[in-house]
């Protein structure tokens, strides 16, 4: 049996983190699925600049969609949703098979939204809507401005993946951000079952960590302690009662989800983040490459120990070589907003590009 299905059914989904049209057109995506136990799928915006920009097939796309006057951000979402909608098409028996808990897909809002609240609603209610797709998650970052977003858009019927969470302090501003939103449904007599992920990056950690010179011993650490210390919130919240209320009233708990899982780390295993990570009831959303690594050498040892005494004690080993947590956090966070918007503006530099040399070629 393969590693990838003795995770799969110790509990734990694998999605994998990336989309391209290739994979969709070349049937690589639909053997993952039956294959290699994927169950859902990831996308944001580095992914689809990586995939348009190396690619001519989404050229017709294109020419279609300047046909019709599409350009810019208008241009891109068409491509976008394009593929997520077939991906969510190839995900639906998943997504029937377990009532809706497993089987999705991830769409960004725009990241130049980031720090607008009111915006961030807006874009997620409409890409939701156009998708006409229930197993659609809509990705809002977990900044302070997004969290209201969050919370807005639960209640507003929209699935949402809370991303760029980076610590457990994020996790819990992201969760009670959902519940607030569950809250408010079921006040309003509305169904409470909106289901959401929150999604927890990993590696970029250790590799802040390294750029800071630690201690030789506390390499390639840091990340699976604040996912130790995050994994026992979790399973604390489970457990909190304004949760079970919801839970009576027909909600369903928001899963915690690890992301940035590839080990950036040469001299490290390349299922670092993986084996370490395997935790019933969570999802691993993983780049291809990790995938396959999985699939062909992985075994799967322990599950993460419900208590974070290990992690604890590691983290305590960082605050004395100088690191500060909450900082650093806050620092991984406000970056990650600035990469995504970096490669957003690359994105649409690309697909100006494609679409001046496409009307010329025409």
């Amino acid at each position: 049996m393969k590693a990838t299905q003795k995770l799969h059914d110790l509990g734990q989904s694998l999605w994998l983190d990336n989309i391209t049209r290739e994979i969709l057109n070349n049937g690589t995506l639909k053997r993952y699925i039956d294959d290699l136990s994927v169950t859902g799928l990831t996308s944001n915006p580095t992914i689809f600049d990586h995939a348009i920009k190396n690619s001519a097939a989404y050229d017709a796309a294109i020419i279609e969609g300047l046909r019709k006057g599409r350009s810019g951000e208008d241009l891109f979402f068409d491509l976008a949703l394009d593929d997520l909608t077939e991906a969510a098409d190839l995900f639906m028996p998943v997504y029937e098979k377990t009532n809706g808990v497993d089987g999705r897909v991830s769409l960004e809002v725009s990241p130049l939204l980031a720090h607008d609240t009111v915006q961030t609603i807006a874009s997620a209610k409409e890409l939701f809507a156009r998708a006409r797709r229930p197993n659609l998650f809509i990705k809002i970052p977990g900044t302070p401005e997004g969290l209201p977003a969050i919370e807005e858009a639960i209640f507003s019927g929209v699935p949402v993946n809370v991303t760029l969470l980076f610590s457990r302090e994020h996790y819990l501003a992201a969760s009670d951000a959902w519940l607030r939103g569950i809250e408010r449904r079921i006040a309003a007599g509305l169904d409470p079952m909106v289901d959401s992920v929150a999604s927890v990056f990993i590696s970029r950690w250790d590799t802040a960590a390294a750029a800071g010179g630690i201690p030789e011993g506390l390499q390639n650490r840091l990340g699976l302690a604040i996912a130790g210390r995050t994994y026992k919130a979790y399973l604390d919240q489970l457990l909190n009662p304004r949760w079970r209320r919801a839970y009576n009233m027909g909600a369903r708990p928001q899963r915690l989800l690890w992301a940035s899982t590839g080990t950036k780390d040469p001299k490290a295993s390349d299922l670092l983040y993986i084996i370490n990570l395997a935790a019933p009831f969570t999802i691993n959303t993983m780049p291809e490459g990790t995938l396959k690594a999985l699939a062909d050498h992985g075994n799967i040892g322990p599950i993460m120990a419900a208590d974070s005494a290990a992690s604890e004690s590691t983290l305590k080993q960082f605050a004395q070589a100088g690191v500060d947590v909450d900082a650093l956090a806050a620092r991984l966070q406000d970056e990650g907003a600035k990469s995504f918007v970096k490669s957003w503006n690359e994105l649409l530099g690309v697909i100006g590009s494609k679409s001046t040399a496409l009307r010329q070629a025409a």
